[in-house]
């Protein structure tokens, strides 16, 4: 009996393997991560999301040392997604309608070089259609000013501390005055308007 389960377990793997969804990585900043965590965990086809840093200098950044600004961390947000459920292109969407392209080293009421907006490329491909998205907003945005949000190639990414995952779940009041009170869905109303309301 004992044979002939792992005969099974065996001869099923493989089969498991290949049914298994094949995930892919994003990686954007675009402010405060708590928000940017939110805004994703609603689309459908995201696996995970899990705040941290990336684009700065040393290992292991702490969120105090991060805030100064002095690491050149920024806040940011690495999605785990179903490719076969969600594309990339969706993905950027919900990024750009989810910040404020039009200024750099800040968004809403945070400033400093930690909330500056980017978006992080994994590969040549996320590159040409993040390129192509940036292309495709500039041409069609509801707003004057220039899209300056840079797309750059991801580097290592620092998980931040636990606190920080999952805050508007698990701080739903504490999160609400924060988001309410920064301007932030005030001002990309105001920016995204009729995009937004889809």
């Amino acid at each position: 009996m004992l044979r002939l389960l792992l005969a099974l377990t065996l001869l099923l793997s493989p089969l498991a393997q290949a049914q298994a969804p094949k995930l892919a990585k994003a990686t954007f900043g675009a402010g405060c991560f708590w928000c940017t965590e939110e805004a994703f965990d609603k689309v459908d086809g995201v696996v995970a999301t899990v705040s941290g840093y990336m684009g700065g200098k040393g290992k292991n950044p702490t969120y105090e040392q991060v805030s100064t600004g002095a690491t050149g961390h920024v806040e940011v947000l690495q999605v785990t997604y179903d490719p076969a459920k969600v594309s990339y292109e969706k993905l950027l969407d919900v990024f750009w309608l989810n910040h404020d392209p039009t200024v750099t080293d800040r968004q809403f009421c945070d400033y400093g070089s930690q909330y500056r907006p980017v978006i992080f490329y994994h590969d040549a491909e996320q590159k040409r259609l993040a390129e192509a998205s940036k292309a495709k907003w500039e041409k069609a945005k509801p707003f004057r000013q220039k899209i300056l949000t840079p797309i750059e190639p991801a580097g290592e990414f620092w998980k931040a501390e636990d606190y920080h995952q999952d805050y508007h779940l698990k701080n739903p009041v504490r999160y609400r005055y924060y988001s309410t009170g920064c301007g932030r869905y005030a001002r990309l109303d105001e920016l995204w308007g009729k995009y937004r309301s889809k």
